[in-house]
C-alpha cells in the first residue's frame, strides 16, 4: 500500500497534469486581476478600505481588537469546509467544472486585492504585513485548493465518461470514493492552514508592526 501511493500521485500528475498546470496559471491571473482592480476603486472607497484597515490595526496593535485566535481559527475552519465541500459536489455535476474554475479563480483574486491594496496604501510597511498575516497560511491553502480543484475536475471527466463511453468501464464510484478520502486530507491541512491562521499569524503581524513602528505611528 506505502509503495502504491507514490504510484498512484504519479499516475495522477501523468494524466491530469495540464489541468494542474492550467489551474496554477487561472489562480495567478485570479491574483494579477485582484491587484489590478485596487487601482480601479474611488477615492473615497479606498479612504473608506484604509480607514477601517487602521482601525483594525490600533485596536489590534493595542489587544483591544473584539476578536480572539479561536474564533479566527473557526471563521477559517468553516470558509475552508464551505470552499471543499462546494469544489468536491460540483465535481459531482457534470457542469460543475466552470463554477470549480471560477472559484479557484476568485480565490486568487481576493488574494491579489488583499496584498495589492496594503502594498498601495502603506508601502513597505504593507508589503511586510501581507506577508506576515497572508502568506504562511497561504503556503498550505493555495496548493491544497489547486489539489481540490483538479480532483473535482477528473471526478466531472470520470462521469462524462462513463455517461457518453459505450463501455462504461469507468469506475466512477471507486473515483468518487477516492475523491471523498481526498478531500477529507485537504480539509485537515487546511485545519493546518487556519491554525496557522488564527494562533501564528496574529504573532507575526505583531512581530512586523513593532518592527516597523511607523505603521503604528501614523495610525
Amino acid at each position: 500500500m506505502i509503495e502504491s501511493i507514490p504510484f498512484m500521485i504519479r499516475k495522477h500528475w501523468g494524466e491530469y497534469r495540464s489541468f494542474y498546470w492550467f489551474s496554477i496559471v487561472l489562480l495567478f491571473m485570479g491574483i494579477i486581476f485582484g491587484a489590478v482592480l485596487v487601482n480601479s476603486l474611488s477615492l473615497p472607497l479606498k479612504n473608506d478600505l484604509y480607514g477601517f484597515i487602521q482601525q483594525f490595526l490600533s485596536q489590534f496593535g493595542e489587544g483591544t481588537a473584539d476578536i480572539t485566535p479561536r474564533q479566527i481559527f473557526v471563521e477559517s475552519v468553516s470558509q475552508h469546509a464551505s470552499y471543499v465541500g462546494l469544489m468536491w459536489v460540483l465535481g459531482l455535476s457534470v457542469a460543475g467544472v466552470p463554477f470549480i474554475l471560477i472559484l479557484l479563480f476568485l480565490k486568487g483574486v481576493v488574494s491579489g486585492f488583499t496584498i495589492g491594496f496594503l502594498v498601495q496604501q502603506m508601502g513597505s510597511d504593507g508589503f511586510f504585513l501581507a506577508f506576515s498575516s497572508i502568506l504562511p497560511q497561504n503556503l498550505i491553502i493555495v496548493p491544497a485548493y489547486i489539489i481540490m480543484a483538479v480532483v473535482s475536475i477528473s471526478i466531472s471527466f470520470s462521469i462524462i465518461k462513463h455517461l457518453f463511453k459505450q463501455s462504461r468501464k469507468t469506475p466512477v464510484p471507486a473515483v468518487i470514493g477516492k475523491s471523498f478520502v481526498i478531500a477529507g486530507c485537504i480539509f485537515v491541512s487546511l485545519c493546518g492552514a487556519a491554525a496557522i491562521e488564527g494562533y501564528l499569524s496574529p504573532l507575526m503581524m505583531r512581530g512586523v508592526m513593532s518592527w516597523t513602528t511607523s505603521l503604528i505611528i501614523t495610525l
